[in-house]
C-alpha cells in the first residue's frame, strides 16, 4: 500500500478484525497498552476499540509527551518568564498546559509576560538573533523525536556564539518510561493494570530503531509491535500481538517497515549524544520519579543550559486534587472515570494535561467518544 486512504480502507480493517475474533482465545483476555498518544487519537478517532473482540482491551499509556510533563517544569518556564523576564519560546500545546496557582504559559502571556509559540526549536534561535538585548529560552520537550532538532540549535547558537539564547531542556526518553511502568514499586503503590505487551511508538522508533526495545522485551517477557499511525497500522499491530502472546513469544516485531528499521537514524543519534546525557532522574506526571529517563545538556554546552544560566531548582508540585491525569495515564481510569471530565474540565479549559493536547487520552476521548457513551447511557 502506497497511499493514506488504503491504510483507512473499511473492507480491510473488517478483515482484520475478523482475523482477531478468530484468533484470540476465548478463555483468555488481552491487554496491550499503546504508549504512543499519536495511537491513543487514532484508536479514538477511527473507532479501532469498536472493532476488536470484547477480550482484547487497549490501554492508553503516557506517551502524550505534553501529558507527562509535570507542573515543576511548567513553573520553572513560568518563573524565566516572570521573574527573569526572559522571551520564553515553545510548542503550541506546552503553553495550555495548567501549572501552579491556576497558571499557565498561556494564562502568563495574558498577564503580559513575553511568551512566544514556536513551530520548530530553530524558530527559537530566530528570536534570540532578533533581539540581541533579551535573553531568549526555548522551552524543549518532548520524546526521542523532537531531541535531535534542539540538539541542531544548541551546537548551531554555540557556532554563531549567541550570548542570549540557551535552553530548559525536559526531553525524556520512552524504554525507560516502559520499563518503570512494569516495575517500580512506586507505580505499583499508585496502581498500574496487567499488560500483555505494547504497541511501540512509531516516530519515536524512527529515531531510535527497534533494537531499543529488544532488551526490555526479554527482560520483561512482553511483546512489542512497533506501528504506524493509521488505523490499519494499528490493528494489524494487535493482530501480531495477540499471536505472539497465543504462541508464548515476548520479541520486537516492526509493523512499520515503511518508515522504521532496526538501528534508526544514526545521524540524528550522534547528534543527541553530543548534546546530551542522561539524567539521573526525572519526574513524570502520573508516574513519579523514572530513573534515566531524560536528557541534560552536556557540559560542553552548559553556558546555554538555561537551568545553569539562572540557577534555577527543580521544585515538585501536586496536580489538582480533582484530577484524573495520573490514574489515567497509567491505565488504572478512563478519561470517563474523571469525575470533572467534560463538564469542568475540557479542551477549551484543560484542568489536567491529559485533555491539553489531541494526543492525550482525555482529549481525544472528549473529541471522538463521548457521544457514544450518551448512546451507551441512554441504551
Amino acid at each position: 500500500m502506497k497511499y493514506v486512504d488504503e491504510f483507512r480502507d473499511g473492507a480491510l480493517a473488517r478483515r482484520i478484525a475478523a482475523q482477531l475474533e478468530a484468533e484470540a482465545d476465548p478463555a483468555r483476555s488481552y491487554s496491550f497498552m499503546e504508549f504512543c498518544g499519536g495511537h491513543t487519537h487514532a484508536i479514538s478517532r477511527y473507532g479501532v476499540t469498536d472493532l476488536l473482540p470484547p477480550n482484547v482491551r487497549m490501554v492508553h499509556g503516557p506517551g502524550c509527551p505534553v501529558c507527562v510533563l509535570p507542573i515543576g517544569r511548567i513553573d520553572m518556564a513560568l518563573a524565566l518568564a516572570l521573574e527573569h523576564k526572559a522571551i520564553v519560546c515553545t510548542y503550541g500545546d506546552t503553553m495550555r498546559v495548567p501549572a501552579s496557582g491556576q497558571l499557565s504559559l498561556m494564562k502568563a502571556k495574558a498577564r503580559g509576560a513575553d511568551i512566544r509559540m514556536v513551530y520548530s526549536a530553530a524558530d527559537a534561535l530566530k528570536v534570540a538573533e532578533q533581539h540581541p538585548q533579551r535573553e531568549v529560552v526555548f522551552f524543549a520537550i518532548g520524546f526521542e523525536t523532537t531531541t535531535p532538532p534542539t540538539a541542531l540549535v544548541l551546537r548551531e547558537a554555540d557556532r554563531r556564539g549567541l550570548k542570549n539564547f540557551s535552553v530548559l531542556c525536559c526531553h525524556v526518553l520512552t524504554p525507560a518510561a516502559i520499563t518503570h511502568i512494569l516495575e517500580s514499586p512506586e507505580v505499583k503503590q499508585y496502581g498500574t493494570v496487567p499488560l500483555d505487551g505494547f504497541v511501540g511508538p512509531a516516530h519515536v522508533s524512527i529515531i531510535i530503531g527497534t533494537a531499543a526495545y529488544e532488551p526490555f522485551a526479554q527482560a520483561y517477557r512482553k511483546p512489542v509491535v512497533i506501528a504506524g499511525f493509521e488505523p490499519l497500522d494499528v490493528m494489524q499491530a494487535v493482530l501480531m500481538l495477540v499471536r505472539q502472546v497465543n504462541e508464548g513469544r515476548a520479541e520486537v516485531e516492526n509493523e512499520f517497515v515503511r518508515a522504521v528499521d532496526r538501528t534508526g537514524n544514526r545521524i540524528a543519534q550522534q547528534l543527541m549524544d553530543e548534546c546530551f546525557e542522561l539524567r539521573p532522574s526525572f519526574e513524570w506526571r502520573g508516574l513519579g520519579e523514572v530513573p534515566l529517563s531524560a536528557l541534560r545538556i552536556r557540559p560542553a554546552y552548559a553556558h546555554l543550559d538555561a537551568e545553569v544560566r539562572f540557577g534555577l531548582d527543580y521544585r515538585a508540585a501536586p496536580d489538582n486534587k480533582a484530577c484524573e491525569c495520573g490514574a489515567i495515564l497509567r491505565g488504572v481510569k478512563k478519561p470517563t472515570d474523571c469525575r470533572i471530565f467534560g463538564t469542568v474540565c475540557t479542551p477549551e479549559n484543560p484542568v489536567g494535561a491529559c485533555m491539553v493536547s489531541s494526543e492525550g487520552a482525555c482529549a481525544a476521548h472528549y473529541t471522538y467518544g463521548r457521544f457514544k457513551d450518551i448512546a451507551i447511557r441512554a441504551a
